[in-house]
Parts: C-alpha cells; sequence; structure tokens
C-alpha cells in the first residue's frame, strides 16, 4: 500500500512538471510570434505580421483574436477584421476594447446603424464612456441628427467642462439647432483653451 502511494505521487509530480514544462513552452511560443508580428507591423506589411500569428492560432485566445482584428482591418480585410473581432468579444463580453475595435471595419464598411448600436451598447455596460458619447455624438452630427448629438456632447462637457473637443462639437450643435447664445459662449470658452481657434472663430463670425 505504501508502495503504490509513493508511486501515485511521483506520477503526480511528473504529471505537474510536464504540465508547467507545456505551458512554458506555450507562453514562449506566444511571445515569440507576437514579438514577430509587432515587427512586422512597424514595416506597414500588416498580412505578413498576421503569419507569425496563425502559426500559433488558439480560437479560445483573446489576445489573438483581437489582434488579428487589428490586423485585418489595417490590411483593408474588413469582413475578415469583423470575424475576429467578433470572436475576442464572445470571449470577454464586456470588454470595451473589442467593441471599439469592431467599430473601425463596420465604419469602413458604412455599417453605421451597426456601428450606433455598438456604441448603445458601450454606454449600457458603462454610461459616463466619454469616448464613446463623444463618438457616437459625430456619428449624429454627421446625419445632422443635431437633437441626438445634443445631449450626448453636453454630457461630454458635464464631465469635461474645459476638454477642447466637446466644448467645440456642443457649440456647433447648439448653433444648428438655433440656440446662438449658448454657442456664442461654448465657442469663447473654446479660444481660451485655443486661441485663436480657426473653428470657433468660424462660428463665432456667423453668430456674428
Amino acid at each position: 500500500m505504501e508502495l503504490l502511494k509513493r508511486k501515485l505521487l511521483a506520477l503526480l509530480i511528473f504529471s505537474a512538471t510536464a504540465l508547467q514544462i507545456v505551458a512554458q513552452t506555450n507562453q514562449q511560443a506566444l511571445e515569440a510570434a507576437f514579438g514577430k508580428s509587432y515587427t512586422l507591423e512597424k514595416t506597414g506589411d500588416f498580412s505578413a505580421s498576421m503569419d507569425p500569428l496563425k502559426q500559433v492560432y488558439d480560437e479560445s485566445s483573446y489576445e489573438i483574436n483581437l489582434r488579428l482584428g487589428w490586423l485585418n482591418y489595417n490590411a483593408g480585410l474588413f469582413d475578415e477584421s469583423i470575424i475576429f473581432y467578433s470572436k475576442a468579444q464572445k470571449l470577454k463580453p464586456y470588454a470595451e476594447e473589442t467593441r471599439f475595435g469592431l467599430i473601425l471595419p463596420l465604419a469602413a464598411l458604412g455599417r453605421w446603424d451597426e456601428v450606433i448600436g455598438i456604441y448603445d451598447k458601450i454606454l449600457e455596460i458603462h454610461p459616463n464612456n466619454t469616448v464613446a458619447m463623444y463618438r457616437l455624438g459625430l456619428v449624429y452630427y454627421g446625419r445632422k441628427d443635431y437633437n441626438k448629438a445634443y445631449p450626448l456632447f453636453k454630457k461630454v462637457v458635464d464631465l469635461y467642462p474645459f476638454g477642447y473637443d466637446g466644448l467645440l462639437m456642443l457649440g456647433w450643435t447648439s448653433y444648428f439647432l438655433g440656440n446662438y447664445n449658448q454657442a456664442k459662449v461654448l465657442f469663447n470658452k473654446v479660444k481660451l483653451y485655443n486661441p485663436g481657434d480657426a473653428s470657433a472663430q468660424e462660428g463665432l463670425k456667423l453668430i456674428n
């Protein structure tokens, strides 16, 4: 009985050691693949920078799927980018970086309703995400839907009262909604942040 216990203990130790060696080897292979991918990306060859990751591809790897989403987007392979970003999103359902990534190829394909839906989801999970608020405001502003853009830009300014981008876009949105007094105040605040700002000057000229 004692001999059997010793054999089982030895087997367990051997198995644990073997698993540790495999895990260490896998980690080294992944690091090497990511390192080579980054090096190739710096040359602007996005297609080539995917190859090292494809050689170690694991569908359950959030990091590999996320990076392949980014690289395919930069290579102009928007449909493929969507596939990899979507896989990453399923692996980490609450991750914001996957949603922001997914927006890139969708926007490139002009799928704006889907873009809006993703921004809405980000704001549902993280209501005070000013990046999502601001960019969604830009989408509505681009559509000339100023009534929807306004509350988004206003909240950005409420959270960052002296932030250039929020002030400028809230100023222009206010202008197109006919709220000229508020637009004037906002444009003048922009000029405090960036004296002589061309866009703010243009807005003030239109009001005056």
